[in-house]
Protein backbone atom coordinates (compact mmCIF):
# COMPACT_ATOMS: atom_id res chain seq x y z
CA UNK A 1 0.00 0.00 0.00
CA UNK A 2 3.10 2.36 -0.01
CA UNK A 3 2.56 5.12 -1.92
CA UNK A 4 -0.99 5.06 -2.19
CA UNK A 5 -1.99 7.71 0.64
CA UNK A 6 0.36 9.86 2.74
CA UNK A 7 -0.32 8.16 5.70
CA UNK A 8 0.91 5.03 4.96
CA UNK A 9 4.69 6.40 4.98
CA UNK A 10 3.56 8.17 8.64
CA UNK A 11 2.25 4.59 9.67
CA UNK A 12 5.35 2.77 8.48
CA UNK A 13 7.55 5.38 10.69
CA UNK A 14 5.63 4.86 13.82
CA UNK A 15 5.97 1.28 13.26
CA UNK A 16 9.67 1.24 12.89
CA UNK A 17 10.19 3.73 15.60
CA UNK A 18 7.43 1.61 18.14
CA UNK A 19 9.72 -1.15 17.45
CA UNK A 20 13.06 0.54 18.33
CA UNK A 21 11.12 1.54 21.17
CA UNK A 22 9.76 -1.75 22.65
CA UNK A 23 12.73 -4.67 21.30
CA UNK A 24 15.76 -2.61 21.37
CA UNK A 25 15.59 0.34 23.84
CA UNK A 26 13.08 -1.53 26.84
CA UNK A 27 14.22 -5.24 25.46
CA UNK A 28 18.16 -4.64 25.85
CA UNK A 29 17.26 -2.70 29.09
CA UNK A 30 15.20 -5.51 30.49
CA UNK A 31 18.37 -8.36 29.66
CA UNK A 32 20.96 -5.90 31.02
CA UNK A 33 23.05 -7.53 34.22
CA UNK A 34 22.38 -5.30 36.87
CA UNK A 35 25.77 -5.18 38.43
CA UNK A 36 28.03 -5.34 35.35
CA UNK A 37 26.18 -3.49 32.45
CA UNK A 38 26.34 -5.91 30.40
CA UNK A 39 24.04 -7.73 27.99
CA UNK A 40 25.30 -11.75 27.28
CA UNK A 41 24.14 -13.20 24.13
CA UNK A 42 23.77 -16.84 23.23
CA UNK A 43 25.52 -17.97 20.06
CA UNK A 44 23.45 -21.02 17.86
CA UNK A 45 25.57 -23.22 16.04
CA UNK A 46 22.96 -25.38 13.84
CA UNK A 47 20.03 -23.26 13.94
CA UNK A 48 20.32 -20.99 10.57
CA UNK A 49 20.05 -22.76 7.52
CA UNK A 50 23.09 -20.92 5.93
CA UNK A 51 25.46 -22.29 8.65
CA UNK A 52 26.09 -19.00 10.09
CA UNK A 53 26.01 -18.34 13.85
CA UNK A 54 22.50 -16.73 14.71
CA UNK A 55 22.23 -14.75 18.05
CA UNK A 56 19.45 -15.37 20.59
CA UNK A 57 18.48 -13.59 24.06
CA UNK A 58 19.23 -11.28 23.26
CA UNK A 59 19.71 -10.68 18.98
CA UNK A 60 22.67 -8.55 18.67
CA UNK A 61 22.96 -8.93 15.14
CA UNK A 62 19.62 -7.44 14.14
CA UNK A 63 20.50 -3.96 16.06
CA UNK A 64 19.28 -1.38 13.13
CA UNK A 65 21.71 -0.26 10.62
CA UNK A 66 19.35 1.35 7.97
CA UNK A 67 17.61 3.78 9.65
CA UNK A 68 19.91 6.42 11.67
CA UNK A 69 17.45 6.66 15.24
CA UNK A 70 17.72 2.65 14.82
CA UNK A 71 21.65 2.68 14.39
CA UNK A 72 22.10 5.60 17.50
CA UNK A 73 21.23 2.26 19.64
CA UNK A 74 24.89 1.25 18.10
CA UNK A 75 26.10 4.21 20.60
CA UNK A 76 24.93 2.20 23.90
CA UNK A 77 27.71 -0.47 22.92
CA UNK A 78 30.83 0.61 24.25
CA UNK A 79 34.26 -0.91 25.72
CA UNK A 80 34.06 -2.23 29.05
CA UNK A 81 37.55 -1.11 30.15
CA UNK A 82 38.69 2.68 30.21
CA UNK A 83 40.44 3.72 27.26
CA UNK A 84 39.55 1.20 25.32
CA UNK A 85 38.43 0.81 21.73
CA UNK A 86 35.56 -0.68 19.58
CA UNK A 87 37.19 -2.49 16.61
CA UNK A 88 35.13 -3.31 13.79
CA UNK A 89 36.30 -5.26 10.85
CA UNK A 90 33.66 -6.46 7.52
CA UNK A 91 33.80 -8.02 4.56
CA UNK A 92 33.35 -6.28 1.62
CA UNK A 93 30.97 -7.93 -0.71
CA UNK A 94 32.01 -11.11 0.24
CA UNK A 95 28.81 -13.21 -1.12
CA UNK A 96 29.26 -11.58 -4.67
CA UNK A 97 33.19 -12.70 -4.26
CA UNK A 98 32.26 -15.84 -3.77
CA UNK A 99 29.68 -15.97 -6.37
CA UNK A 100 32.78 -15.29 -8.51
CA UNK A 101 34.77 -18.04 -7.16
CA UNK A 102 32.12 -20.56 -7.53
CA UNK A 103 30.77 -19.32 -11.25
CA UNK A 104 34.10 -18.94 -12.78
CA UNK A 105 32.39 -15.76 -14.58
CA UNK A 106 35.31 -13.68 -16.66
CA UNK A 107 34.23 -10.58 -16.13
CA UNK A 108 33.63 -10.79 -12.34
CA UNK A 109 36.37 -12.25 -11.93
CA UNK A 110 38.18 -9.16 -13.64
CA UNK A 111 36.11 -6.91 -11.77
CA UNK A 112 37.11 -7.79 -8.12
CA UNK A 113 40.99 -8.55 -9.56
CA UNK A 114 41.11 -5.15 -10.88
CA UNK A 115 39.34 -3.62 -7.26
CA UNK A 116 36.51 -2.28 -9.89
CA UNK A 117 33.48 -1.01 -7.05
CA UNK A 118 31.05 -3.74 -8.14
CA UNK A 119 27.78 -1.85 -7.97
CA UNK A 120 29.48 0.68 -11.01
CA UNK A 121 31.07 -1.44 -12.53
CA UNK A 122 27.75 -3.68 -13.29
CA UNK A 123 26.07 -0.44 -14.15
CA UNK A 124 28.49 0.22 -16.82
CA UNK A 125 28.07 -3.25 -18.20
CA UNK A 126 24.10 -3.26 -17.52
CA UNK A 127 23.41 0.41 -19.44
CA UNK A 128 26.26 -0.16 -21.92
CA UNK A 129 27.73 3.14 -20.15
CA UNK A 130 31.17 4.65 -18.98
CA UNK A 131 32.47 4.89 -15.22
CA UNK A 132 31.59 8.54 -15.10
CA UNK A 133 28.35 7.93 -16.75
CA UNK A 134 27.02 6.28 -14.11
CA UNK A 135 24.53 8.17 -11.74
CA UNK A 136 23.40 7.23 -8.19
CA UNK A 137 20.06 5.56 -9.50
CA UNK A 138 21.79 3.63 -11.60
CA UNK A 139 24.33 2.29 -9.33
CA UNK A 140 21.41 1.97 -7.05
CA UNK A 141 19.38 -0.59 -9.46
CA UNK A 142 22.70 -2.39 -10.60
CA UNK A 143 23.19 -3.33 -6.32
CA UNK A 144 19.53 -4.36 -5.90
CA UNK A 145 20.42 -6.74 -8.91
CA UNK A 146 23.82 -8.13 -7.81
CA UNK A 147 22.25 -8.90 -4.09
CA UNK A 148 18.55 -10.12 -5.90
CA UNK A 149 20.64 -12.52 -7.92
CA UNK A 150 22.37 -14.01 -5.23
CA UNK A 151 18.88 -14.52 -4.07
CA UNK A 152 17.78 -16.19 -6.95
CA UNK A 153 15.48 -13.25 -6.99
CA UNK A 154 12.43 -12.93 -9.58
CA UNK A 155 11.46 -10.22 -11.63
CA UNK A 156 8.20 -9.62 -9.88
CA UNK A 157 10.77 -9.65 -6.58
CA UNK A 158 13.03 -6.97 -8.28
CA UNK A 159 10.06 -5.03 -9.70
CA UNK A 160 8.91 -4.63 -6.18
CA UNK A 161 12.59 -3.73 -4.84
CA UNK A 162 12.52 -0.57 -7.38
CA UNK A 163 9.32 0.44 -7.74
CA UNK A 164 9.77 -0.63 -12.00
CA UNK A 165 7.32 -2.84 -13.64
CA UNK A 166 8.04 -6.70 -14.30
CA UNK A 167 8.68 -5.87 -17.84
CA UNK A 168 11.58 -3.39 -16.91
CA UNK A 169 12.80 -5.49 -14.23
CA UNK A 170 13.38 -9.05 -16.58
CA UNK A 171 15.03 -6.75 -19.15
CA UNK A 172 17.23 -5.21 -16.35
CA UNK A 173 17.87 -9.43 -15.19
CA UNK A 174 18.44 -10.48 -19.10
CA UNK A 175 21.05 -8.11 -19.80
CA UNK A 176 22.63 -8.90 -16.29
CA UNK A 177 22.87 -12.74 -17.43
CA UNK A 178 24.53 -11.19 -20.98
CA UNK A 179 27.11 -9.44 -18.69
CA UNK A 180 27.81 -12.41 -16.46
CA UNK A 181 26.46 -15.23 -18.51
CA UNK A 182 28.71 -17.77 -16.41
CA UNK A 183 26.50 -16.82 -13.53
CA UNK A 184 23.73 -18.03 -15.26
CA UNK A 185 24.82 -21.33 -15.99
CA UNK A 186 25.76 -22.21 -12.41
CA UNK A 187 22.08 -21.00 -11.48
CA UNK A 188 21.19 -23.56 -14.32
CA UNK A 189 24.01 -26.27 -13.07
CA UNK A 190 23.29 -25.92 -9.57
CA UNK A 191 19.53 -26.50 -9.64
CA UNK A 192 20.53 -29.68 -11.88
CA UNK A 193 22.97 -30.70 -9.71
CA UNK A 194 20.69 -30.67 -6.47
CA UNK A 195 17.67 -32.25 -8.22
CA UNK A 196 19.91 -35.15 -9.79
CA UNK A 197 21.99 -35.36 -5.75
CA UNK A 198 19.02 -34.00 -3.69
CA UNK A 199 21.79 -31.77 -1.85
CA UNK A 200 24.14 -28.48 -3.06
CA UNK A 201 27.60 -28.08 -1.13
CA UNK A 202 29.79 -24.86 -0.01
CA UNK A 203 33.09 -24.18 -0.96
CA UNK A 204 34.55 -26.23 1.88
CA UNK A 205 32.43 -29.26 1.33
CA UNK A 206 29.56 -28.83 4.22
CA UNK A 207 26.15 -30.47 2.40
CA UNK A 208 22.71 -28.46 2.52
CA UNK A 209 20.04 -31.60 1.87
CA UNK A 210 17.43 -30.03 -0.45
CA UNK A 211 14.27 -32.98 -1.00
CA UNK A 212 11.72 -30.06 -1.47
CA UNK A 213 13.42 -29.75 -5.07
CA UNK A 214 11.76 -32.05 -7.12
CA UNK A 215 8.30 -31.91 -5.43
CA UNK A 216 5.14 -31.47 -7.59
CA UNK A 217 4.01 -28.32 -5.73
CA UNK A 218 5.25 -25.24 -8.08
CA UNK A 219 5.94 -22.74 -5.00
CA UNK A 220 7.62 -25.14 -3.08
CA UNK A 221 9.87 -26.57 -6.04
CA UNK A 222 10.58 -22.60 -7.06
CA UNK A 223 11.88 -21.68 -2.76
CA UNK A 224 13.80 -24.79 -3.16
CA UNK A 225 15.54 -23.80 -6.90
CA UNK A 226 15.75 -20.81 -4.69
CA UNK A 227 17.82 -22.25 -2.06
CA UNK A 228 19.95 -24.46 -4.48
CA UNK A 229 21.11 -21.64 -6.15
CA UNK A 230 21.68 -19.36 -2.64
CA UNK A 231 23.19 -21.76 -0.41
CA UNK A 232 26.36 -22.44 -1.85
CA UNK A 233 26.95 -18.76 -1.87
CA UNK A 234 25.78 -17.50 1.52
CA UNK A 235 26.75 -21.09 3.01
CA UNK A 236 30.55 -20.45 1.92
CA UNK A 237 30.36 -16.76 3.22
CA UNK A 238 29.34 -18.54 6.23
CA UNK A 239 32.04 -21.29 6.25
CA UNK A 240 34.44 -18.27 5.46
CA UNK A 241 33.99 -15.40 8.50
CA UNK A 242 33.96 -19.11 11.18
CA UNK A 243 36.94 -19.98 9.68
CA UNK A 244 38.47 -16.26 9.83
CA UNK A 245 36.96 -16.23 14.16
CA UNK A 246 39.18 -19.10 14.71
CA UNK A 247 42.21 -18.03 12.76
CA UNK A 248 41.68 -15.05 14.62
CA UNK A 249 41.56 -16.58 18.06
CA UNK A 250 44.85 -18.30 17.28
CA UNK A 251 46.37 -14.87 16.09
CA UNK A 252 45.18 -12.77 18.83
CA UNK A 253 47.23 -15.13 21.13
CA UNK A 254 50.35 -15.50 19.36
CA UNK A 255 50.63 -12.01 19.33
CA UNK A 256 50.05 -11.81 22.85
CA UNK A 257 47.32 -8.96 22.25
CA UNK A 258 44.85 -8.25 25.18
CA UNK A 259 41.55 -7.23 22.16
CA UNK A 260 39.01 -9.18 22.58
CA UNK A 261 36.54 -10.81 19.25
CA UNK A 262 32.95 -10.27 20.87
CA UNK A 263 30.67 -10.54 18.54
CA UNK A 264 30.03 -11.85 14.93
CA UNK A 265 26.95 -9.95 13.07
CA UNK A 266 26.75 -11.41 9.35
CA UNK A 267 30.02 -10.10 7.79
CA UNK A 268 31.27 -8.47 10.49
CA UNK A 269 33.64 -8.88 13.51
CA UNK A 270 33.67 -6.56 16.29
CA UNK A 271 35.88 -6.07 19.11
CA UNK A 272 37.05 -4.41 21.95
CA UNK A 273 40.97 -3.49 22.41
CA UNK A 274 43.54 -0.84 24.17
CA UNK A 275 43.95 2.23 22.29
CA UNK A 276 47.95 1.12 21.63
CA UNK A 277 46.97 -2.05 20.16
CA UNK A 278 44.78 -0.39 17.21
CA UNK A 279 47.42 -0.35 14.92
CA UNK A 280 48.30 -3.92 15.47
CA UNK A 281 44.59 -4.72 14.81
CA UNK A 282 44.39 -2.80 11.68
CA UNK A 283 46.79 -4.90 10.07
CA UNK A 284 46.25 -8.21 11.61
CA UNK A 285 42.68 -8.10 11.83
CA UNK A 286 42.02 -8.11 7.49
CA UNK A 287 45.31 -10.36 6.88
CA UNK A 288 43.41 -13.09 9.10
CA UNK A 289 39.63 -12.19 7.64
CA UNK A 290 41.34 -11.93 3.85
CA UNK A 291 43.32 -15.24 4.13
CA UNK A 292 41.05 -17.10 5.88
CA UNK A 293 40.45 -18.76 2.48
CA UNK A 294 41.84 -18.58 -0.75
CA UNK A 295 39.56 -17.88 -3.74
CA UNK A 296 39.84 -16.93 -7.26
CA UNK A 297 39.08 -13.33 -6.66
CA UNK A 298 40.81 -11.43 -3.67
CA UNK A 299 38.81 -11.17 -0.51
CA UNK A 300 38.56 -7.90 1.20
CA UNK A 301 38.26 -6.68 5.10
CA UNK A 302 37.29 -2.86 6.09
CA UNK A 303 38.37 -1.77 9.43
CA UNK A 304 37.46 0.99 11.92
CA UNK A 305 37.41 1.43 15.18
CA UNK A 306 35.75 4.51 17.56
CA UNK A 307 34.94 4.83 21.58
CA UNK A 308 31.19 3.07 20.72
CA UNK A 309 29.62 0.79 18.11
CA UNK A 310 28.21 3.13 16.56
CA UNK A 311 31.58 5.18 15.93
CA UNK A 312 32.75 2.26 14.95
CA UNK A 313 30.81 2.02 12.42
Amino acid sequence: MSGQHPIIEEILIYRQLGKLQSTYIEGLLKVTDKKTHKVHTRFNQTLAQTGRLSSVDPNLQNIPIRLEEGRKIRQAFVPSEPEWKIFSADYSQVELRVLAHISKDENLIYAFKHDYDIHTKTAMDVFHVDEDQVDSLMRRQAKAVNFGIVYGISDYGLSQNLGITRKEAKAFIDRYFESYPAVQEYMHEIVRQAKETGYVETILHRRRYIPEITSRNFNVRSFAERTAMNTPIQGSAADIIKKAMILMSDRLEKEKLQARLLLQVHDELIFEAPEDEIQILEKVVPDVMENAVTLDVPLKADAAFGDTWYDAK
